[in-house]
């Protein structure tokens, strides 16, 4: 204890302020504009100067998409740390680090509800949970989620946001690539919409498996959606490659995405998509 904070403890000033200019400000990472924080928050993450589109979790996901009183599916119980893997850290040690910063266990929530009144389960990647990163639990609660779209004879919807597949389980990581197809082939045999929301950053296994599967593709303005990094790409085939083409505009022109929408939009238009696939009941 330095000399200041003893001052400062004896004048009766020892506790610790209850909130920081770090917790009133932002800087959006697009135009550098300083943005209050509950400014920002209130229009939905996205700035409103050069229109950035944040990050948000998948609590905050979930209540813009679907209707008040929706449930969330439990999060399905799977072998952690299979392979025993060590790197800098214990998987085990990471595990509990990212639990710690979430208010959810794994990268993958699924919520069962509506979408303005039009039945739907949604599927919901959180990029703060060790990058959205596909492990065996995502790729149970992906696959659990169409199964429950499947019970409920209703519009599966995931929203993407992953750094790839998850190292620290190996093979048994990629193995959920096939095992996620095989429940978007289920969906679509049983006529059932399955919509893919792709959001920023979406990459890796997870664009080469169930994001670029579904019967239509909605993307985020900005949103960095690819496989490999621009970097990898460029030095693998030696050529410069076009600016932003990785984004969800460029991939939208050249027939990748279906439509670009704005996040406000965004639940207004599922709903507009969902009146078309949805299978309409027998009178």
């Amino acid at each position: 204890m330095n000399w200041f904070t003893r001052v400062r403890n004896s004048l009766g000033f020892s506790q610790e302020k209850k909130t920081t200019e770090k917790d009133l400000w932002i800087k959006c990472p697009s135009c550098q504009e300083m943005l209050f924080v509950a400014d920002y928050e209130a229009n939905q993450s996205v700035c409103p100067k050069c229109e950035h589109h944040g990050r948000i979790g998948a609590d905050a996901r979930l209540d813009l998409l679907l209707d008040p009183g929706y449930e969330i599916l439990p999060l399905p119980k799977v072998t952690e740390d299979p392979l025993g893997f060590k790197d800098t850290k214990k998987y085990t040690d990471r595990l509990k680090a990212a639990r710690a910063a979430n208010p959810h266990e794994e990268a993958f929530v699924t919520g069962s509800g509506t979408i303005a009144t039009r039945p739907a389960v949604v599927g919901v990647q959180d990029f703060s949970f060790m990058g959205g990163s596909m492990g065996m639990a995502v790729g149970q609660a992906f696959c659990e989620g169409a199964q429950k779209a499947l019970d409920r004879r209703c519009a599966y919807i995931v929203v993407t946001a992953a750094g790839g597949a998850r190292m620290q389980e190996g093979i048994l990581s990629l193995m959920q690539m096939p095992r996620a197809t095989v429940m978007t082939r289920r969906l679509k045999t049983a006529g059932l919409p399955y919509i893919v929301v792709l959001t920023d950053p979406t990459t890796g296994g997870v664009t080469a498996s169930y994001a670029m599967l579904g019967d239509i593709h909605i993307a985020e303005p900005g949103a960095l959606i690819g496989f490999a990094g621009q970097r990898v790409i460029q030095d693998t085939i030696r050529e410069q490659l076009p600016e932003g083409f990785q984004r969800a505009e460029y991939l939208h022109k050249h027939g990748m995405v279906d439509m670009v929408v704005h996040r406000r939009d965004l639940k207004e238009t599922l709903a507009q998509v969902l009146d078309y696939l949805q299978p309409v009941k027998a009178a």
